[in-house]
């Protein structure tokens, strides 16, 4: 079931813009996808094209995963995105990928986040991560200094914030009881350690 809300229309090509950034898909594939030509597609995303017929909106709808028909009518709708495994906010649990269903979130978050991973363990509780919280996770392979991230440690996972110090890698807690990690350029390489997303957002049920 989907929340609707009015806020202002998403255009076609803004749906286009965004299923390509975040798929890397081309234009080519879109059309193949929808079944219409490679051409049209350009047209959707340059705007020129803003309107859609039944089939090739119900099959665009199929290919970007959400029914876009009430976006493009300035409505804002729920989606559902994947609950991906647990990572630990400590560090003694191994990497897992296990499915554990799906969240509903709005269509901003889907579009600035990939997947959620459930937290377990208490060393990002200073930050309101705590045991059992879902992290909402935007796939990336760099972060900035000093921002939260998902980051694969050998076979482990683990959320801390991440700095970058003296040629090191410092996976910082948000609870003193926890210490810190830090990694040298040699063993970020050798381990090795990874950063596999940033987290965007937090939600916790009580």
């Amino acid at each position: 079931m989907s929340h609707v809300c009015y806020n202002g229309a998403m255009e076609l090509k803004d749906v286009i813009l965004d299923y390509k950034k975040k798929t890397g898909a081309s234009d080519s594939e879109i059309a193949r996808r929808v079944g219409v030509t490679r051409s049209t597609v350009s047209r959707w995303s340059s705007g020129e094209i803003r309107r859609l017929s039944s089939e090739a909106l119900e099959k665009l709808s199929e290919t970007v995963g959400y029914n876009i028909e009430p976006v493009l009518k300035g409505m804002d709708i729920t989606v559902k995105i994947p609950v991906l495994g647990y990572v630990r906010a400590g560090y003694d649990l191994f990497a897992e990928e296990n499915y554990l269903g799906e969240e509903e979130v709005s269509l901003s978050d889907r579009r600035n986040g990939d997947f959620y991973l459930k937290v377990s363990g208490d060393s990002m509780n200073g930050i309101g991560i705590l045991d059992g919280s879902l992290v909402l996770v935007q796939r990336c392979d760099t972060l900035e200094s000093g921002k939260v991230g998902v980051v694969l440690i050998g076979d482990e996972v683990t959320v801390k914030r991440v700095v970058y110090k003296d040629n090191m890698m410092i996976l910082e807690a948000a609870n003193p009881e926890v210490e810190n990690r830090y990694f040298s350029s040699k063993e970020i390489r050798s381990i090795p350690v990874r950063i596999l997303g940033r987290v965007i957002s937090c939600k916790t049920y009580f």
